[in-house]
């Protein structure tokens, strides 16, 4: 198939708001073991994290984020994890100096930053930093979000935050031109 002919990418908007009585750091967690991830579309993407020590980063993000792990294979450090905090799901996996998969430990920085929605971005980034992370930006507004920035104790940044209104803003166009956020 030529990709120029096919039809254009249309992004849904959508809002998240935890019911009542629910933690916000914890609700929204994927059900139980069996029931799988609810996947949103038919396309989405699942970031891998290569780590020096896996073990410790699947315990690591279930503390720090109340991650759940979905899928697990191998022993020790030498595994593959998928987790999902919330409907997000991402993996990890054992990296190193040796290649072919660097861990930022092991490279002395990272090639990207992942941004982590939370309903409340200042109790989602003490909770990290209470769990092993390092504080690199105290939550502030700028931009339009409630962000702050962590680095993980594996060389992850990680960015925690929540639009402070609709997001995209009104009046801003998509990939296919037309406007969102209305």
């Amino acid at each position: 198939m030529d990709l120029r002919d096919a039809a254009p990418i249309r992004w849904t908007r959508y809002t998240w708001q935890p019911s009542a009585g629910e933690d916000p750091l914890t609700s929204g967690l994927p059900p139980a073991p069996g029931r799988g991830l609810r996947l949103a579309g038919m396309t989405g993407i699942q970031p891998e994290l290569w780590v020096d020590r896996a073990a410790a980063a699947v315990a690591f993000y279930q503390t720090a984020f109340g991650a759940r792990v979905l899928h697990q294979v191998g022993e020790d450090d030498d595994i593959v994890a998928q987790l999902a905090i919330g409907d997000a799901a991402f993996w990890v996996s054992a990296g190193g100096a040796r290649g072919p998969r660097f861990s930022p430990l092991a490279i002395g920085g990272t090639t990207g930053r992942t941004l982590l929605v939370a309903e409340d971005p200042d109790a989602m980034l003490a909770r990290a930093v209470q769990a092993g992370a390092t504080e690199a930006a105290e939550v502030t507004d700028e931009h339009g979000w409630r962000l702050g920035r962590i680095t993980d104790p594996f060389g992850h940044e990680w960015e925690i935050g929540r639009p402070l209104g609709s997001w995209p803003p009104p009046g801003r166009t998509g990939l296919s031109g037309e406007p969102c956020g209305t």
